[in-house]
């Protein structure tokens, strides 16, 4: 075997380690991996979070709301919404869906005890409502509004869903409805999306309570979408009649049809 070639100082070259390259380039990427935490750490620390003015917010919305509650609905519903008894509910886990219908709609304050609170103009704000809701929101959760457009649903879904889930108390038009002891279904001719949204969440007095689980949100823009177009709908057989449904006009047309036939039989017997 021959001698290996030695160099000019007569010392063999240092073998290099096929891995060294890839070992030095491994420690960098580490290295610099290790950098980009520790800064990344370093301005998440100091820098301004983008989710502490919403919070800071909502804080004070719910303060304000405790202030109004506190003079307006405290008598009723207790300091610490817990209710009291032969005057109000407890408040505590309805959320705000229930507490932005009923304000919204005029329902509450209640002005005097009857079967069924009534709509009527509302004493709040569109603000003050929010933070009244805000403050019930915060004792216990529960369901809420999104916020954001509630429209853009399906009609001809909607009114699938309506005559499915609804109609059988509020009318095939939204018109509403007797129900047994003395209450009823209202109409919905002035229902706003927010407020339809909000009733099927909550389920005031005999409604049944309409989660996601049961009609999901965009089934619940659907329905909302259907009653609003049904609204701004012509009629167009002519006269409406109030929408009441056909056992109304059905008795309509006996009642003024017919009577008007015997009236022209008495008058061309009259005249014979």
């Amino acid at each position: 075997m021959t001698e290996p070639t030695r160099t000019r100082r007569g010392v063999l070259p240092r073998l290099r380690q096929p891995g060294s390259r890839f070992g030095r380039r491994l420690r960098g990427g580490v290295s610099l991996l290790i950098a980009l935490g520790i800064v990344g750490s370093i301005y998440a620390a100091f820098a301004p979070s983008g989710s502490a003015a919403p919070a800071k917010g909502e804080a004070l919305d719910v303060q304000i709301g405790q202030g109004i509650f506190d003079q307006t609905c405290i008598s009723c519903h207790g300091a610490n919404l817990q209710g009291v008894p032969g005057r109000g509910p407890s408040l505590i886990g309805v959320g705000q869906a229930a507490a932005y219908f009923q304000l919204r709609t005029g329902r509450m304050p209640l002005t005097q005890q009857g079967a069924q609170a009534d709509r009527k103009p509302t004493l709040f704000t569109e603000t003050q409502i929010e933070q009244i809701a805000a403050y019930v929101q915060a004792h216990g959760h529960g369901p809420q509004v999104p916020n954001g457009s509630l429209s853009g649903g399906s009609v001809s879904d909607g009114g699938e869903l309506f005559r499915l889930n609804c109609a059988s108390c509020h009318n095939l038009v939204g018109k509403g409805g007797a129900l047994s002891g003395g209450k009823y279904a209202p109409a919905l001719d002035r229902a706003s999306d927010r407020e339809i949204y909000a009733a099927m969440l909550s389920g005031p007095e005999n409604m049944p309570v309409f989660g996601d689980n049961q009609i999901t949100p965009q089934e619940k823009k659907a329905i909302i979408a259907y009653i609003q177009g049904i609204r701004a709908e012509a009629d167009p057989g002519g006269s409406g009649l109030g929408r009441l449904g056909p056992v109304p006009e059905t008795l309509v047309v006996w009642l003024v049809g017919i009577g008007a036939l015997l009236l022209i039989i008495f008058w061309i017997g009259a005249k014979t």
